[in-house]
């Protein structure tokens, strides 16, 4: 069988498996039919059908999450973990917190997860999940008792050298504390079952910035290989959570004008470079809707709908917001106005016909399992200081995330030159993330 017929043939099975799963099937499909030349170089990997077992997860947990709100009624979500691939370390992934959670979100994101967690060049394997619960709204007290509920039963599928959950979209500071707080009070106190956590109980310097800055730090990696630079330039963001703040933080820092953020209801826009001290007040602090932002800076306006509909001329797309925020005719959109790259800071952000339209119209392209794998790589280092009972500063964390972003980047231009589709940023860290997991199983045997 060729390598094509053998990618083809592994895609069809899976789209019969799992007809009703398009968020996973366009991960997986989306990888799959970019690390084709992998297996004509490699056919000993179609001779043990990796890619067969790769795209299954190794375990799938499924469970009712009651909780009792503040009315005293008695409330039901779904809880969802995914450990989808074990081969190079402990599961690892994040927990979402969002009414959209359901099973096909929840695979995608841990399939994603594997091939992030490979580049940064950690031994973490791949895995995620969450709950169709919607935090927004709900008091602390609400939030508290659903994570409670939540961890009770998560407990018994994770821990320090198995699984390591962390935090996602919905999933913060306030919300790490409780679900460790219910695992310590059921299992004991063990430090390395989650990461996000709080300084003052094993949390590492940095983690909260991770995200963001190592997009910027990617970001930089791919224009200095394009022979552009990062200062001076004009960059859009979607999102107002913690990977945009960050972002917009260090892009300014390094001399870019942040022209917005967004939420689910809108967007602004500050022509002066938007104040993160202000976005940080609003959505950290009051957890309050992005539109205050206008109301509150001089100059700032706010618009309904999404930002890639903005008229603005701008350099740098950077969305942070959510899978599948940008689509075909947005991204057709980009280059006229005058953006040279887009790099991602939320999880496959831009759809298939965006993808393609980067490519059409010559547009510098970081995926997101590259470019937003900050996050988890600090994770991982997070562990790695729960297990020395040590906590490192966060120049230290900074450097070290700094130059995991820059391996991250090198990796994968390496891997597109080796075959064969130089300057594919995205086939390239497909390629480079598989390698790794797939030499692993092989040695591993089935």
């Amino acid at each position: 069988m060729s390598a094509a017929s053998y990618v083809q043939s592994v895609l069809a099975t899976l789209k019969q498996r799992d007809p009703n799963q398009p968020e996973f099937f366009e991960a997986a499909s989306t990888l799959l039919n970019t690390i084709t030349p992998v297996f004509e170089k490699h056919p000993e990997y179609v001779k043990a059908n990796i890619l067969g077992r790769l795209v299954e997860p190794e375990r799938v947990i499924q469970f009712a999450v009651p909780w009792q709100d503040d009315q005293g009624n008695i409330q039901i979500n779904r809880g969802f973990r995914v450990q989808f691939n074990s081969a190079i370390g402990p599961y690892k992934g994040g927990l979402r917190l969002h009414p959209s959670v359901n099973l096909s979100i929840v695979k995608f994101l841990g399939f994603e997860q594997i091939f992030k967690n490979s580049l940064t060049t950690l031994p973490i394997g791949g895995a995620k999940g969450g709950a169709d619960f919607n935090p927004k709204g709900k008091s602390d007290a609400e939030v508290m008792r659903f994570c409670q509920s939540f961890m009770t039963e998560l407990s018994k599928y994770i821990g320090p050298d198995l699984d390591v959950p962390a935090g996602d979209i919905g999933v913060g500071a306030r919300e790490i504390g409780y679900l460790y707080g219910q695992y310590k009070r059921l299992k004991g106190a063990q430090r390395g079952v989650l990461t996000g956590k709080g300084l003052s109980y094993g949390g590492s310097l940095a983690r909260t910035e991770a995200t963001g800055y190592g997009l910027i730090y990617y970001t930089d990696e791919l224009l200095k290989a394009n022979e552009e630079t990062l200062a001076g330039k004009r960059a859009v963001i979607s999102g107002a959570g913690n990977v945009a703040i960050h972002a917009a933080e260090k892009a300014e820092a390094l001399g870019v004008k942040v022209l917005t953020v967004s939420d689910s209801n809108g967007y602004v826009v500050d022509e002066n470079g938007v104040d993160v001290a202000a976005v940080k007040q609003i959505k950290e602090v009051e957890r309050g809707r992005i539109k205050t932002y206008a109301e509150r800076v001089a100059g700032a306006k706010y618009h309904k709908g999404s930002v890639w509909d903005a008229d603005l001329k701008f350099d740098l797309a950077l969305p942070c917001a959510t899978q599948n925020e940008i689509d075909g005719e947005q991204a057709a959109r980009l280059k006229a106005a005058g953006v040279i790259a887009v790099a991602e800071g939320a999880n496959m952000p831009s759809d298939p016909d965006a993808i393609a339209a980067y490519a059409d119209a010559g547009i510098l392209y970081g995926p997101a399992k590259a470019a937003n794998a900050g996050g988890v790589a600090v994770s991982a280092l997070e562990m790695g200081q729960n297990s020395r009972r040590e906590s490192d500063s966060f120049k230290k964390v900074d450097s070290q995330l700094h130059e995991i972003m820059q391996h991250i980047f090198k990796a994968s231009a390496d891997a597109a030159d080796e075959y064969g589709v130089t300057g594919n940023y995205e086939a390239g860290a497909n390629i480079a993330g598989f390698l790794k997991v797939a030499d692993a199983m092989y040695a591993q045997g089935m």
